[in-house]
């Protein structure tokens, strides 16, 4: 087997190089995109999404640092784009529920954009946001997280923002 690899090693090494395939391969492993953007490599990917509305169930906070996710608590993790999947970014989200190891979560953004916007309510800076920009979570969209799709827990929320979350999602949404 030595001698097979040594005499033809380099001819199929070319030969895989001139077809592609080892650059088809990287991009598997590294997740890229097909306009070169990387996403997680090796993590799951939050990509589906639902109406806030078809996830409603209780919601109530109860941060645990127990190295599980739970409720009230800000999570990072790969998130695609709504108007392309094939690209997205690394965001906070907050939990707000959770389905086995998948957990529910209501992303974040510092886009000031979002001020007046009915599905998007204001929670201020925190933690969460390394620059301490105000932000604002997307209300009528929940995420789907794998739970081995987190990079790191970013914060917890305190309670009175949490639940002013889960009172518009309470009054909007059907939540309990």
């Amino acid at each position: 087997m030595g001698r097979i690899v040594r005499d033809k090693g380099p001819e199929l090494l070319q030969r895989l190089q001139k077809s592609g395939a080892l650059d088809r391969a990287a991009g598997v492993l590294t997740r890229s995109t097909a306009t070169g953007q990387e996403t997680a490599p090796g993590r799951p990917v939050s990509a589906n999404a639902a109406p806030t509305a078809h996830r409603a169930r209780k919601v109530e906070y109860s941060p645990d640092l127990d190295g599980r996710a739970d409720p009230g608590e800000i999570v990072w993790t790969w998130t695609t784009y709504e108007e392309d999947p094939s690209q997205g970014k690394d965001r906070p989200v907050l939990v707000v529920g959770r389905d086995g190891d998948t957990l529910l979560g209501l992303m974040l953004s510092s886009q000031s954009r979002h001020e007046g916007d009915r599905d998007w309510i204001a929670i201020g800076s925190g933690s969460w946001d390394s620059k301490g920009r105000p932000s604002w979570i997307r209300l009528d969209r929940v995420l789907d997280v794998p739970e081995a799709g987190i990079r790191r827990e970013g914060a917890i929320m305190d309670p009175d923002r949490f639940e002013a979350v889960a009172k518009r999602l309470r009054a909007d949404f059907s939540w309990r």
